[in-house]
């Protein structure tokens, strides 16, 4: 009898993804929108399910299949999603019809994982744009030069850490992983913690785990997304509770620890006690919040608000802030060390950049990141070639009239609630905005060159008001990190060192297959 209904559910199951993958097929059909069939149950993510492929090379294939299309159809598990390929389709869907955009797809809701779905990332509507307003005095350019001396000196042990380790074969990937985790440790938590001594911190590890998931964790993660009522009655979460209890009981101790002392320190737990009393300020000067960190395309226009946040909002925007810092700013690190191994040529005119800088000013402050030059021109295109972002994914939220596809072919009505990926990495690497895509070349960037870039073809944090609100930190980060290891080191290759970089199967992760590895010579 067990057998026989455990039978009938398996093909009832099987059924139902055959029926669903069939209906996004005639949903695609019927509306004239082209598309790659992919198969039941996975759709077009069927190798990077199954770790044999890096999702982005998925979703890349399908935007490569149709190269005169504005947008096509692409099948996330059991998901219709389009892919927005038209970067004048992007800038309106981004920017300037915000509006039927205003939300992102519901990965994790917050019913379900509490800390990731009350993060600003997750929140919709008002809610969001409520919370955008109170975090963005947390972020301005007068904000970002009181943490900058938290990044010297941890960058300064990570140097100090190198000089016992020259000429031998350096895991660049784990090293950038522990200078980020050790800086937003210091400047969101207000922690002390040194990964480089002790290896195995309870941080460090907490922060490698959120982002290599186990198989069960991949099944979770599709049961949320395909069944969220049925995952919600089971409690079923993606991340453990020692996950979830660890952040919650940092950022409340610590926040009792400060209110019980008097004490002040310029981190993101002081800026939300700030926030939390209706105290938090935007103390900048218009010139200030145009300065040289500035990203094109933030259009977000913060608005006066007087809602009150719980302790549990405001402790998701701290474990939110460590995810995006912790693994993205790393990857971007790892990559253009990775990319500089490779490039000696580029490496070499950077270090005079950086040379001259130190002959004509006494130390690296926030106000002079901006003479640095080809150092963003390095960064970008880093940013350009290895982006961490990969989509910008929108939830309609009111019903848009789209344009045909082709020419020749008809409008098409997004619904609210269906969902679009406006594509960012396939953009970069298309060579009808960048020639030759997968040559790392930094003049692309430059004074002389830069004007050629065309809107919304260069996204590295997003554009629009849902853009990131933590570039600022992250630019700043990278250059502090850069600046320090090119005036002490040579970045050379080892016999560890992959040619070409090659991505990794491993969720949205960038990092490369084999590792990055390099070798660091004293400069004299």
């Amino acid at each position: 009898m067990i057998v026989e209904i455990l039978v009938f559910l398996l093909t009832t199951l099987i059924a139902y993804f055959f029926y669903i993958h069939k209906s996004i097929h005639k949903k695609f059909d019927d509306a004239g929108i082209k598309y790659k069939p992919g198969i039941p149950v996975f759709g077009n993510t069927y190798k990077s399910s199954l770790v044999k492929r890096h999702i982005f090379e998925e979703i890349d294939e399908v935007y490569r299949a149709f190269p005169d299309e504005k947008y096509v159809g692409y099948i996330e598990a059991t998901t219709p999603i389009l892919i927005i390929r038209d970067p004048e389709l992007i800038k309106n869907i981004t920017v300037k019809d915000f509006d039927h955009f205003a939300d992102h797809k519901p990965f994790f809701p917050e019913d379900i994982e509490p800390l990731f779905g009350s993060s600003l990332i997750m929140m919709k509507g008002d809610k969001w744009r409520d919370m955008r307003t109170t975090l963005s005095p947390a972020f301005t350019s007068s904000k970002m030069r009181l943490m900058m001396p938290f990044m010297t000196e941890i960058s300064n042990n990570l140097i100090q850490y190198l000089n016992a380790h020259l000429n031998e074969d350096v895991d660049i990937g784990d090293l950038m992983r522990r200078y980020t985790n050790d800086v937003i440790a210091s400047a969101a938590f207000g922690l002390q913690v040194d990964s480089l001594k002790e290896k195995e911190n309870d941080f460090y590890k907490l922060g490698q785990a959120m982002f290599i998931f186990t198989p069960l964790q991949r099944f979770y993660m599709f049961f949320i997304a395909t069944f969220p009522s049925l995952a919600k009655f089971l409690k079923i979460q993606v991340f453990s509770d020692k996950v979830t209890k660890f952040f919650n009981n940092i950022v409340f101790s610590t926040m009792s620890h400060r209110e019980q002392n008097n004490i002040e320190r310029p981190d993101m737990i002081q800026l939300l006690m700030e926030a939390s009393k209706g105290s938090l300020k935007n103390t900048s000067t218009h010139a200030e919040e145009t300065d040289h960190l500035s990203i094109v395309g933030d259009t977000f226009k913060p608005q006066t608000t007087s809602r009150k946040w719980t302790q549990n909002e405001l402790a998701g925007q701290v474990f939110i802030f460590f995810i995006a810092g912790f693994e993205t700013t790393a990857s971007t690190l790892t990559m253009i060390i990775h990319e500089l191994a490779l490039n000696p040529h580029i490496e070499e005119k950077l270090y005079q950049e950086i040379k001259i800088y130190k002959e004509q000013n006494k130390e690296l402050t926030y106000d002079n990141l901006n003479k640095l030059k080809y150092l963003d021109c390095v960064i970008n295109e880093s940013f350009r070639k290895w982006a961490a972002a990969l989509i910008m994914d929108r939830t309609c939220t009111k019903a848009y009239e789209l344009p045909p596809p082709r020419e020749g072919g008809k409008p098409y009505v997004i619904q609210p609630g269906e969902y679009v990926y406006n594509m960012v990495n396939s953009v970069h690497l298309d060579p009808k905005y960048y020639p030759n895509p997968e040559v790392f070349d930094p003049e692309r960037f430059s004074d002389e060159n830069k004007h050629k870039i065309q809107p919304c073809t260069f996204m590295p944090f997003g554009v629009g008001p849902r853009n990131c609100i933590g570039s600022r930190f992250a630019l700043m980060e990278v250059k502090v990190l850069l600046f320090n290891l090119l005036s002490k080191f040579k970045i050379v290759k080892s016999p560890k060192t992959t040619d070409p970089i090659r991505l990794l199967a491993q969720d949205f992760n960038i990092k490369s297959v084999g590792g990055s590895w390099i070798k660091l010579e004293e400069r004299k």
